[in-house]
């Protein structure tokens, strides 16, 4: 969830992958350790003003690096992948990115989304499994335990953490009205197929009689007069 420590998380993990590889003692009751190669980082982004990148680019292109560069010995940290665009943009790429990771670079892979979709991917790989921080609700409030737990999060807290920033109270309101139609769909948006399905087949579309006319068509042959002719038959085959 929002606010569980999931980044911070992922950057001790770093932390005591760097320590341990200098000699170093590091902050745990026991460590096993393999060899890590190199330690790639996707956590928070913001704008390049002077080369004019936007935060979506730098968070792509820090991406990209890590895809191109990863080994099967690296540790890679991918923090909410996707979030710079839109949701469905923004899902299929994060759902991409991993699948990638899992398949090609084989690496150890710290990867937090909070696209609940990508939770599947651990019933597809055996090498995948889904953690969360716990969190619990005690009457309007939320407590979070900051606590590695199996399993996927339940929900995301976002709007208990927007309350507890101070966002005013009927925005709080309107939000959670806005939280249960979008939950009970009685929002339409339009059908919404499964994301990641597999693309159906191309249909072939039917042959148009103008365009069968056109391929039979030589234009060196034909008059002025002709052309014209030629021109006003295939304006009728397109009505």
């Amino acid at each position: 969830p929002n606010m569980g420590g999931k980044s911070t998380y992922m950057r001790q993990v770093a932390l005591i992958v760097l320590l341990a590889h200098c000699g170093a003692f590091v902050p745990a009751r026991a460590a096993r350790i393999g060899p890590v190669d190199a330690i790639y980082t996707r956590i928070g982004a913001s704008d390049d003003l002077a080369s004019g990148r936007s935060t979506f680019m730098v968070e792509m292109t820090e991406a990209a690096a890590i895809l191109h560069g990863a080994t099967e010995h690296s540790l890679v940290l991918m923090d909410e992948v996707g979030r710079g665009t839109s949701t469905f943009d923004g899902m299929a790429l994060a759902f991409a990115i991993a699948r990638h990771l899992l398949e090609k670079n084989r690496g150890y892979v710290l990867f937090s989304t909070h696209y609940f979709e990508l939770t599947r991917l651990a019933e597809d790989y055996a090498e995948c499994a889904n953690v969360h921080l716990d969190a619990v609700e005690h009457g309007h409030a939320i407590v979070f335990l900051h606590a590695v737990e199996e399993g996927p999060a339940s929900q995301s807290y976002g709007i208990q953490v927007a309350a507890l920033a101070g966002i005013p109270g009927s925005v709080i309101r309107d939000a959670k009205r806005r939280l249960r139609q979008l939950e009970n769909r009685e929002i339409d948006d339009g059908p919404q197929g499964d994301l990641f399905a597999a693309a159906p087949e191309p249909v072939e579309a039917e042959p148009h009689p103008a365009l069968d006319a056109l391929r039979t068509l030589d234009p060196d042959s034909l008059s002025p007069r002709e052309a014209l002719d030629k021109l006003y038959e295939l304006k009728r085959l397109t009505e």
